[in-house]
């Protein structure tokens, strides 16, 4: 990735180049909104698999939003470096695995447009005021999903409801058939 006059480049190399269906991306700086190291590669992927390669660790090509597109070049183990464009722009984020994520970051920063726009209401800066929390093998407390450790999961671990009433469980079994359940070919199966 480098910064040439008024454009952010990002080369791919061949094998990205080949899925991503082209060997280079270029965003004007003046469609620049914010710019952010995220390390945790997998973080990045938002939306729906569209055109490239999606196999675990290597993920090339534009996926698909609501919103927008947004173009990946990621690899597993590596830190990525994503601009937020803004609207009217041919992606909404670009997304690149570079080997010096935060000069890269600094070299954007620099040539970044002081005034972000209707869209934004502060300048480039840090994303924002409480950064999240570090990862387990970034070497903090926070699982894969960002929760610090005692906070429940909102997807099915019952963690903060009460526990059962057990006069509501046994008149919601009361009418159940309960059968044996018995593999063929075992000793005591009916055959």
């Amino acid at each position: 990735m480098t910064v040439k006059g008024g454009e952010v480049v990002v080369r791919l190399g061949l094998r990205e180049g080949l899925a991503a269906r082209r060997r280079q991306i270029r965003v004007p700086v003046s469609a620049l909104r914010e710019v952010h190291v995220e390390r945790s590669w997998w973080r990045v992927l938002r939306g729906r698999a569209g055109s490239g390669t999606w196999s675990p660790g290597r993920c090339s090509g534009v996926r698909n939003r609501p919103d927008g597109k947004d173009f990946i070049a990621v690899k597993a183990q590596s830190t990525v470096l994503c601009l937020e464009l803004a609207e009217g722009a041919p992606f909404r984020r670009v997304a690149v695995s570079v080997p010096d994520a935060a000069r890269a970051e600094r070299a954007v920063r620099e040539v970044m447009p002081q005034d972000p726009g209707p869209e934004h209401g502060t300048g480039p800066g840090p994303r924002d005021a409480s950064p999240r929390p570090a990862l387990r093998h970034e070497g903090g407390t926070a699982d894969d999903h960002g929760r610090q450790p005692g906070v429940p999961s909102r997807t099915g671990s019952d963690a903060g409801r009460p526990p059962l009433d057990a006069e509501r469980v046994e008149r919601a079994n009361a009418d159940r058939v309960r059968r044996d359940h018995v593999v063929p070919g075992t000793p005591g199966a009916r055959s």
